[in-house]
């Protein structure tokens, strides 16, 4: 027979399960306080990030509620976008695009080594709508804030449709010397059906792109599966010879390594590499003392 202490230890598992449980659901609406974080962030851009911006954040905020709101979380394309992002000073700092695919975390620190790059999340709307989640309601107004679609849930995906077009908008930009960053420990690092692939890609122009530079960083550890010469990066380059872009490749680029090196340094891959420079350094210095 079940005591009493078990069934009431029981009712308490069941009730902090259904508990995570709403929350999860929760997790999967609209991103709580959405208004105040896109407006706060649009004020925050253009008092810190591009003081020469002129823009009226409310005004950006309104159009994007006529974009999503009552209708189906499904039924959001990209043209309902449009008078958004018209209404969006557009920067064009040519030389420093930096594009990536399946490389996040290696694109941060990238990007805070060489602090000149330009990702999409550095535009406007990427700075606004980043890690954001959201829904509107067919039936009523205001956002879902508990329950929205997956993205492979359908085509029209309301945020899916406003990185889409956000993606095309940056590689139409696109200027001068372009970064492309992809992951060579992975099979299909250059994935057609990606946002790179299946966008940026297909919406750059090689009148105004000079040079596309394709750095392949594999993992310290590996596994090595793809590289300049292996693999879906050979596709890359393919595709970028057809469209007629001059291009580079490179897989051992020595910020990348350093980086990865300073994430994880008791990798031996980086003490070979410390002792080489160190061993470099003493040259040159005893060749400087010659002199």
């Amino acid at each position: 027979m079940t005591s009493w202490k078990t069934v009431q230890n029981l009712t308490t598992w069941l009730m902090m399960l259904l508990l995570c449980s709403n929350q999860l659901r929760a997790q999967l609406g609209t991103t709580p306080h959405i208004r105040h974080i896109v407006v706060g962030r649009c004020y925050s851009y253009i008092a810190l990030v591009n003081p020469s911006l002129r823009l009226d954040c409310e005004e950006m905020w309104r159009r994007f509620e006529e974009a999503v709101l009552r209708q189906s979380s499904c039924n959001v394309t990209v043209e309902n976008y449009q008078q958004m992002f018209y209404s969006i000073p557009q920067t064009r700092p040519c030389d420093r695009f930096l594009f990536w695919s399946k490389t996040r975390t290696l694109m941060q620190s990238y990007k805070a080594a060489v602090r000149d790059s330009w990702t999409l999340e550095d535009t406007l709307v990427g700075f606004l709508f980043n890690d954001l989640i959201w829904c509107g309601q067919e039936e009523q107004a205001g956002f879902d804030f508990s329950s929205c679609p997956a993205w492979s849930a359908c085509r029209n995906h309301a945020v899916y449709s406003l990185w889409l077009q956000a993606s095309q908008t940056f590689a139409e930009m696109a200027c001068g010397n372009i970064t492309v960053l992809l992951n060579g420990s992975i099979v299909n690092a250059f994935d057609r059906k990606s946002m790179l692939g299946s966008v940026e890609l297909d919406n750059l122009n090689p009148q105004r792109v000079n040079y596309v530079n394709v750095k392949v960083v594999a993992d310290l550890q590996g596994p090595f599966i793809e590289s300049c010469s292996q693999g879906s990066i050979v596709d890359l380059i393919r595709i970028l010879q057809s469209r007629g872009f001059r291009w580079t490749c490179s897989d051992n680029d020595q910020t990348l390594m350093i980086l990865q090196c300073i994430q994880d340094p008791k990798q031996s891959i980086c003490q070979t590499y410390a002792n080489g420079l160190s061993h470099r350094q003493t040259h040159i210095q005893h060749n400087h003392t010659q002199v």
